[in-house]
């Protein structure tokens, strides 16, 4: 089975178990420790990933590993609990599988948030960023291989990857909820180890803000496809060379969690507008 026929088998499963996708459903990613997103999901569906025909399986245990479908303050929601990792082991197209199934499903806003560490220095730990672009320094891509026509261009135009309406409307729902939203270029690395302070120094003279080891992926492959994109990442270090400090999974996983209530907050406020952005 080719790859783009295993995605509308998963695909068609989901459909067969949670109901076709309502019009407008804005689909979310969440990242290390933001789990907590999905428990202002009112009505919930869910479905593991584990018994999607197809469908990958993350091996990162902060992550659920779920479909968990239903609305927020009456806006149509899906949300993916638990994302692939470059490594896990997998490959881009098996890293963004889950994001060409939502394509397949008729979504067509996605919300991407990650737990990243800040690389610029004036960033406050624990605050949201707005991704304004990225860098992709992973030395791969979901699009190379076989193009499907279906789903875009052999060669998509990257100028605005992260859309600017979107955007918008995040500073704009910061501001009044008084928010501090920091804005900036995030960068995703291999990974799983964590960076040098010469590579610090290297990331951050590249022009990078915040680094992880996820997102750009999903990012290109939805882009791919038409998808609307919002990018917020939670900072939950800073990387200073100087003074480089460990950053342990435990402590990234609480302060994320920490931030887990500002970042719901805003992105609650977000929904309730995005309907009117994306018609």
């Amino acid at each position: 089975m080719k790859y783009h026929e295993k995605i509308q088998h998963s695909a068609a499963y989901i459909q067969e178990k949670l109901g076709k996708i309502q019009v407008g459903t804005v689909a979310f990613v969440t990242g290390t420790g933001l789990g907590g997103l999905t428990e202002a999901i009112e009505n919930p569906q869910t479905l593991a990933y584990s018994d999607i025909p197809e469908f990958p399986v993350s091996t990162v245990k902060s992550h659920a590993g779920q479909i968990v479908v239903g609305s927020i303050d009456s806006v149509p929601v899906l949300a993916l609990s638990g994302r692939f990792h470059l490594y896990e082991g997998f490959d881009a197209h098996e890293a963004t599988y889950a994001i060409r199934v939502l394509g397949e499903l008729g979504v067509n806003t996605l919300v991407l948030t990650n737990a990243v560490g800040a690389l610029n220095p004036s960033f406050a730990t624990g605050s949201p960023m707005l991704i304004e672009d990225h860098i992709n320094l992973t030395g791969t891509t979901p699009l190379r291989g076989e193009n499907v026509d279906a789903w875009g261009d052999r060669f998509p135009d990257m100028c605005e990857v992260y859309d600017m309406e979107l955007r918008d409307l995040a500073v704009r729902k910061a501001l009044e909820l008084g928010i501090r939203l920091e804005r900036g270029v995030f960068m995703q690395i291999m990974g799983p180890n964590m960076e040098t302070p010469a590579e610090t120094r290297m990331y951050r003279a590249m022009g990078a803000d915040a680094i992880g080891m996820s997102t750009c992926m999903e990012a290109i492959a939805a882009h791919h496809m038409g998808i609307r994109l919002l990018g917020i990442s939670c900072l939950t270090n800073k990387n200073l060379p100087d003074c480089m400090k460990e950053a342990p999974l435990e402590a990234v996983i609480a302060q994320a969690e920490k931030s887990s209530a500002a970042m719901t907050k805003l992105l609650r406020a977000i929904l309730k507008e995005i309907p009117q952005v994306t018609e």
